[in-house]
């Protein structure tokens, strides 16, 4: 184990991700701007140019073509870096779940963005979960350090789960705010995560064809493969917990795996919420039992794989509070599969902070103790 020395540095959330990326020397990184990613492509371009990052720099012409790049890199064995927003996502959908279903580990940062019309750059997290259910893994960091950290943890995740997954960071409150973060020294990064090593398999050399993704034989090839890949998310739950334990052994900066449990221990009311939002969820449940009230706070740092087994553990409490960033015709995400995991609790799903309307400690405050006070319905909208 080594015991260098960590460095200290302010950096904001955008650039704690490119910092990662370039200890993880990645040997292809595709760069498409949006607002709000675009300064971890920028800074990622600064590091390639002043020979501090060696890898491919690939300016592309859309989000399509990034996703496409960085797929076709990962299928060749090359370690591969995106990262994109809102639309940008959107428009890399197809390949997305081409990326998903051939198993190719790549990483990608979200920088969750309101979704149009009417035309918003604000935080949002509808963007994200567009991936639910196309295999990828989806995490949420809650603050700059874990961006940074989690980030560095995607890449061995991904290469030994074989699946692709996203770091999502919410936009602008995250990407664009500046906190004081430790830097895990290169030689620890190099510890915890070996480089890749690029070696071109055999079929990919020329005068060999060969394809992937082709029409197969016989139709039930494709449902057995999308059932490995269902078991492929099982299987990575104890993966992200080893790994979360390994790089917390080396950097002492650990996590608890898919779910953070904030004061939950002797609690009577949980909030679950994901993303940088549930630090001021916790400041509010400080102030909840400074008075007196048992709420806890369950973060969900992953969203893919589903935490089901430790979200069951929900059905303890008297009622469970699910704050959700997004907004769909049917509630919200998280408050429908949180639900859909538990038999006992009475769930209340509260769907705010869209579009970057301010939602902070006080409303986290309000919203507990109405919700806890019967003055909600199964599905309150605080907009």
């Amino acid at each position: 184990m080594k015991t260098l020395a960590t460095r200290k540095i302010a950096l904001t959330g955008n650039y704690a991700v490119a910092h990662a990326v370039k200890m993880a020397k990645p040997h292809v990184i595709a760069a498409y701007p949006i607002t709000p990613q675009t300064s971890i492509v920028e800074k990622l371009s600064e590091f390639v140019e002043r020979g501090e990052l060696k890898s491919s720099f690939v300016n592309v012409e859309s989000e399509f073509s990034a996703m496409s790049v960085v797929y076709g890199a990962a299928m060749a064995g090359a370690r591969a870096f995106t990262a994109t927003s809102s639309h940008g996502l959107l428009y890399m959908y197809e390949v997305v779940w081409w990326t998903a279903l051939s198993r190719a580990p790549v990483v990608m940062a979200v920088v969750t963005r309101t979704i149009g019309p009417p035309w918003n750059i604000h935080v949002e997290h509808n963007d994200i979960l567009t991936l639910r259910d196309t295999g990828w893994l989806v995490a949420m960091a809650g603050d700059v350090q874990e961006a940074f950290d989690l980030t560095l943890q995607a890449f061995k995740i991904a290469e030994f789960a074989v699946l692709p997954m996203a770091v999502g960071l919410d936009g602008f409150i995250l990407s664009h705010s500046t906190e004081p973060i430790e830097l895990t020294p290169q030689e620890v990064v190099d510890e915890f995560l070996p480089p890749r090593r690029f070696d071109v398999p055999v079929a990919f050399r020329p005068g060999v064809p060969v394809t992937f993704g082709n029409l197969p034989s016989d139709n039930r090839i494709h449902a057995r493969h999308k059932a490995a890949l269902y078991n492929a998310h099982q299987d990575a739950k104890e993966l992200i917990r080893r790994v979360d334990e390994e790089y917390g052994k080396l950097t002492g900066r650990s996590y608890g795996g898919l779910v953070e449990w904030y004061k939950c221990e002797d609690a009577k009311y949980v909030v679950v919420c994901t993303g940088a939002w549930c630090s001021d969820g916790k400041a509010a449940v400080d102030r909840l039992r400074a008075r007196g009230m048992p709420v806890g706070l369950a973060r969900l740092r992953f969203l893919r794989p589903f935490p089901a087994e430790w979200l069951r553990r929900l059905d303890l409490y008297d009622v469970v509070i699910v704050y959700d960033r997004d907004i769909t015709p049917a509630g919200g995400v998280l408050g429908l599969e949180v639900k859909s995991v538990l038999s006992r609790a009475k769930v209340i799903n509260i769907i705010a902070g869209i579009a970057g309307v301010d939602f902070d400690v006080s409303g986290f405050y309000e919203t507990v103790q109405n919700a806890i006070g019967g003055k909600y319905g199964e599905v309150e909208f605080v907009i």
